[in-house]
């Protein structure tokens, strides 16, 4: 090849290059552009609105449909809406984790162990926090199954035991809390995460409790003769108490009077539950209710709706077990947590702490 014939070659190679860039270049902007429209589309769960009662339309919208933020968990319970940072928290128990879902970062590992902290294996099959919330200092507090306690992870990381014990004795395995407007704390305690659950040699109580722990850290028990307490919520004015019992034998959501001085009365059946009996989720789970004292139940199948004098307004269908719920963003978006996965639901109601 001669002097004079290398700048053709040259600008020939440079033409044929020219073609290749462009493909490139066109192949990664299309991929880029695939990848942000799947990170913005929602991934829309099969469900079915059933509307029982004309109020459910004031509560439920016409076009709510139900998306699938996440999956692939164990089991996934109690799900909580941090209103600082706009995130959701929510606990996979087999997994003894605590995940968290933000919008636009999806799902990323917040916390493990989360409920069970010894370091032999854990014989049984819940080893990991329950029930989650946050106290009015933004703290978050625990149900945790496999320490059998209600513990708060303090801002350095440390966890701090409110409660383990009811009488000198261990706790069975702390399922569902909530706080009172006070700072009281009332939790269910089952024992759902003990290896062999009521059968276990390991528990200590002949009962399944419903406490409160004063903000002074005083512990009560309430409730005694529910034979499996899960799911507790309190009415908008604080003047109701909601409990769910998963006795097979029984499966209801109930309601107690509370009483001015912290404690509750007049235990009855606020809604009957028996229809979605389905072993072994034999009942009614996590619940929560709106401003307006409407009541958001999850249960095997999906979600019960029920107005504040225990009519069955329609139910959201979801098709697999559902444990639990929460109200996100600015309140009148309900997180739920069923089976393997995360979802939630635009609705017209607003939650009551909102």
């Amino acid at each position: 090849m001669n002097d004079e014939s290398t700048p053709f070659a040259t600008r020939v190679l440079q033409l044929l290059r020219l073609p290749v860039v462009y493909v490139c270049v066109l192949l990664l902007f299309s991929f880029i552009s695939i990848r942000a429209e799947q990170q913005k589309t929602p991934i829309v769960a099969a469900s079915r609105i059933s509307r029982l009662d004309p109020r459910l339309d004031r509560l439920v919208p016409p076009d709510a449909a139900l998306e699938k933020l996440a999956d692939g968990f164990k089991w996934v319970e109690g799900p909580v809406w941090n209103r600082k940072e706009n995130y959701l928290l929510f606990s996979d128990i087999p997994n003894n984790s605590v995940f968290k879902w933000q919008e636009g970062g999806g799902v990323s590992l917040f916390l493990k162990p989360s409920g069970y902290s010894g370091s032999a294996p854990f014989a049984g099959k819940e080893p990991g926090s329950n029930g989650l919330t946050f106290d009015s200092s933004g703290r978050l507090v625990l149900a945790e199954h496999g320490d059998r306690r209600i513990a708060r992870l303090e801002n350095d990381g440390r966890k701090t035991i409110l409660a383990d014990r009811y009488a000198g004795k261990r706790l069975n395995s702390p399922n569902d809390l909530v706080f009172k407007s006070n700072g009281d704390l009332y939790f269910t305690d089952p024992p759902f995460g003990l290896p062999q659950a009521f059968d276990d040699p390991q528990k200590e109580l002949p009962f399944q409790g419903v406490y409160r722990l004063s903000k002074e850290g005083k512990l009560t028990l309430l409730i005694k003769d529910i034979k499996a307490p899960n799911g507790i919520a309190f009415s908008p004015d604080e003047k109701k108490l909601y409990v769910t019992d998963v006795d097979f034998n029984r499966a209801a959501w109930l309601v107690y009077d509370v009483k001015n001085d912290g404690t509750l009365a007049n235990g009855r059946v606020f809604a009957d539950a028996s229809e979605w009996k389905q072993a072994p989720f034999s009942g009614p789970d996590g619940f929560k209710v709106d401003r307006e004292g409407n009541v958001f139940g999850a249960r095997p199948g999906g979600i019960s709706i029920f107005a504040p004098d225990g009519t069955h307004l329609g139910s959201i269908e979801i098709g697999g077990p559902t444990s639990n719920l929460a109200w996100g963003d600015d309140g009148s978006v309900l997180y739920v947590t069923a089976g393997t996965a995360i979802y939630r639901i635009r609705l017209s109601a607003k939650g009551s702490v909102f």
